[in-house]
Order: structure tokens, then C-alpha cells, then sequence
């Protein structure tokens, strides 16, 4: 006979927000490399494109630190979630400096790392369990034991 599992529980709001945030970051800065792409291809359409883009690019960067904080705040993730996810605004921002200043030689390169760090920081949140439900530190476990 089979035996029937209980599905496994679903994680924190929080945390279900987070990841969505972080497959949106992925999605936009995608799109954007696709607009950067008929931009430099001359497609009438690309310029337009990728300037939209670029709000779009901040917004989902906002809204990722945002949930990011939250997420730290309710304790669903570790402070490292927070810090990993600062840098891209800033990275969105010389972005947006080198964009207007017409300096493609820094601007692709910086949009190409973006990309790279959004894809891993997707694929590392969509793995991490919530704190509540991760097993205690081998220090944690010891400090409990001496204190009882």
C-alpha cells in the first residue's frame, strides 16, 4: 500500500514574494538586454523599447530591495538576503549614467553582470527554505543544550 504525505507546507507570504520579485527582476533585465539588442541593431522600434525598459528596470530593482526587507524584517530570510540584493540599484543607476553619457563600452558590460547577478539571485531564493523551517546551527544546537 501507498502511504499518503501530507504536501509540504506552503512558505510565508513574504517569502512567496520575494521570489516573485526576484523572477520579475530576471524578466525585466532580460527584456531590456533584448531592447539593447534592436537598439544596436537599428531597429526603428529599439530606442523607445529600451527607455521603457529602463523604468521598468528600476522598478523591479525597487520592489526586489523592498521585498528583500520585509522579508528580513519578518524573519523569513537571513540580513545576507538584504545585502545581496543592495548593490543593484546602484548597479541600476551608473547603469542609467552610462546609458545617458552614451558610454556603451561600460554600459553593456554593467547590463550583461546585472543580468547574471538577478539569474543567481533567483535561483538561490527560489532554494532557500524559510528560516523558521531550516535546522539549527551546530552552535545554535550547543548554546541551547548549555542553557537548559
Amino acid at each position: 500500500m501507498s502511504e499518503q504525505h501530507a504536501p509540504p507546507p506552503r512558505p510565508p507570504r513574504v517569502l512567496r514574494v520575494l521570489r516573485a520579485t526576484a523572477a520579475a527582476q530576471a524578466a525585466v533585465l532580460l527584456v531590456q538586454a533584448v531592447s539593447a539588442g534592436l537598439l544596436l541593431a537599428s531597429v526603428p522600434v529599439g530606442r523607445s523599447a529600451h527607455g521603457t525598459m529602463a523604468g521598468a528596470v528600476v522598478l523591479a530593482v525597487a520592489l526586489h530591495l523592498a521585498a528583500a526587507v520585509a522579508a528580513r524584517r519578518r524573519g523569513a530570510v537571513a540580513t545576507r538576503t538584504v545585502l545581496q540584493a543592495a548593490p543593484l540599484p546602484l548597479f541600476t543607476l551608473a547603469q542609467a549614467a552610462l546609458g545617458f553619457a552614451h558610454v556603451r563600452e561600460l554600459h553593456v558590460p554593467l547590463g550583461v553582470l546585472m543580468f547574471g547577478v538577478s539569474v543567481m539571485t533567483l535561483m538561490r531564493i527560489r532554494a532557500l527554505p524559510p528560516l523558521h523551517a531550516r535546522p539549527p546551527s551546530p552552535v545554535a544546537a550547543r548554546n541551547a543544550g548549555a542553557a537548559a
